[in-house]
């Protein structure tokens, strides 16, 4: 019976992902902020994380270009996307210890259709809701003290890379806390599913950001009328306003979002609670407002280690809490009659924007021909490329003026370079402009900026080729060729580039790390379907 409610909520999630992407189920790609898939993609040192900046996409790179040898890469995109929500939906069914579908259903539709999926899915942040919608799994399996289920429950955060594994990390580590050797155990887990991305983060220490001013730009902001904190607890804050789904946030919207948390929260704790996942979300909520309440203790952290730089966008570890008032919910449905079902449909009643790819800001592109013959000239004589202007994001006419992370590095073959820096607009102050990650972008980042010609002093940096994908002063690169020029994507190969000298982390550690991680995982298959189909979570004493 109850299996067979989690396939009925695994359906259920397969409706309400189709509903939140909508139009980006057509063919094309859904390009959104940190969302980039590309067509045909290949292998490089950058998919592995070997050059460049820290391995953010690592091994989620790996993942997608892996599948799109087997299918069209727009195809991986939208299988990705509603994946999340059946995994969602059906994961945080099983939160809920009752032998009726309705309260389980009630939890998974809390926790696939709430806003912190809507601004993390605008945000185009879809490795990181991979590994959210398995984090009931991760719970359960941690309160269990089962290491291989844990495993299993641990991939689509693993696959998702850094800041997956982060959340789950967190979630794992706090149930486990309580007994040493469990504790002991689950870091070792951890350890063993991160080396993908662990490994090159620590050959790519020098790397890290570093910049304490990122915590201004990344604090959780208010998106509600209750102010940062308040926002938080409704599962928003986020720090780009851009990404607040249209109708949230307003008085009326957010008082009955309130009503909701509040009650599925008062329910959680009379109810039952699960071993650990209160302490859980009690930490994730404190760590998620540290760079609003106190951004001189973050920066100060900051500037000890690195590391803390992942507390900066803190508003994503209210996942735990999301998990908790997933569970609430479904507790507070068990104790009413079947009648309520209709109330089912409260999160998509308080949270429309989300419905038909957020209004449409989800729609699908297709990458213009200009890009395409610029990929054939640097696959038919590879060289590097300096990507301008000189900016990470950008709003592109084809992709209907939606700001996105430049795909440039992941469409061309080869090496690409280009300013990783990101510059936020924080209100009532300057923007705020990170200092870039790559070390061969902060080698020509003074060049760029100084408005000199760049031809010369770009081949003697080992530079081939400058794309150019936005308006920029032709006359900086006289003396060059122009090899593609159309209104999209003008390409110019750059005379007698000096050979490019750049040091690579070895990569024999990294084929290690996937080598025992990729194992690691086929040894825990041999854990038994029907394990993962949980009853409850042990409880409190």
């Amino acid at each position: 019976m109850r299996g067979r409610h989690t396939a009925v909520a695994a359906g259920t999630g397969f409706v309400l992902g189709a509903l939140a992407i909508g139009p980006g189920l057509a063919p094309g790609f859904v390009l959104s902020y940190d969302m980039v898939f590309v067509p045909h993609p290949v292998f490089t040192k950058a998919t592995f994380g070997l050059t460049g900046m820290l391995p953010r996409h690592v091994p989620s790179d790996a993942v997608v270009t892996a599948l799109s040898h087997l299918a069209p890469a727009d195809v991986v995109q939208k299988a990705i996307l509603l994946a999340i929500f059946v995994l969602a939906c059906a994961a945080a069914s099983t939160l809920v210890p009752s032998d009726r579908l309705l309260p389980r259903l009630a939890a998974g539709v809390v926790y696939a259709w709430n806003p912190f999926v809507a601004e993390r899915l605008l945000l185009g942040q879809w490795a990181l809701l991979l590994g959210y919608a398995a984090l009931p799994l991760v719970a359960g399996a941690a309160a269990r003290g089962d290491h291989r289920r844990l495993v299993l429950a641990l991939l689509p955060a693993a696959v998702g890379g850094f800041a997956a594994l982060a959340v789950s990390g967190l979630v794992a580590l706090i149930i486990a806390g309580r007994r040493p050797r469990a504790l002991l155990a689950t870091a070792g887990v951890l350890l063993l599913v991160a080396l993908p991305w662990l490994v090159p983060s620590v050959l790519r220490a020098s790397s890290a950001p570093a910049d304490a001013s990122g915590v201004a730009a990344f604090a959780a902001r208010a998106d509600t009328p209750f102010g940062t904190l308040g926002s938080l607890l409704l599962l928003g804050g986020g720090w780009n306003r851009e990404t607040v789904p249209s109708g949230y946030g307003g008085l009326i919207t957010a008082g009955c979002w309130l009503v909701l948390v509040a009650g599925a929260l008062v329910a959680y704790v009379l109810g039952g609670r699960i071993r650990g996942l209160g302490a859980t979300a009690a930490t994730g909520f404190v760590l998620a407002a540290l760079g609003a309440v106190a951004p001189g203790l973050l920066r100060a952290a900051i500037g000890l280690w690195p590391g803390f730089a992942l507390l900066r966008d803190g508003q994503q570890l209210v996942a735990p809490l999301a998990v908790v008032v997933a569970a609430g919910a479904g507790l507070a449905v068990a104790r009413l009659p079947d009648w309520v079902a209709p109330g089912l449909l409260l999160p998509l009643v308080l949270l429309p924007g989300l419905a038909w790819g957020a209004g449409g800001r989800l729609r699908a592109a297709h990458y213009p021909a200009d890009w395409t013959r610029a990929r054939a000239v640097v696959a038919a004589d590879p060289g590097d490329v300096l990507v301008l202007p000189w900016e990470a994001y950008r709003g592109y006419p084809w992709n209907d003026g939606r700001r996105v992370l430049d795909p440039l590095p992941r469409f061309l073959p080869g090496r690409v370079i280009l300013d990783d820096g990101v510059r936020v607009a924080v209100p009532h102050r300057p923007a705020i402009a990170l200092a870039p990650e790559d070390p061969r972008a902060r080698a020509i980042d003074g060049l760029v900026r100084s408005g000199a010609p760049l031809t010369n002093a770009l081949a003697a940096r080992g530079v081939r080729y400058v794309a150019i994908d936005a308006a920029f002063p032709a006359d900086r690169l006289s003396g060059a060729d122009r090899v593609v020029a159309g209104p999209d994507l003008t390409l110019y190969r750059l005379p007698a580039p000096s050979p490019a000298h750049e040091s690579h982390p070895p990569q024999l550690p990294m084929y290690f790390a996937w080598f025992i991680t990729f194992a690691t995982f086929i040894w825990c298959m041999r854990v038994p379907t029907s394990n993962l189909k949980q009853r409850s979570l042990p409880k409190e004493t």
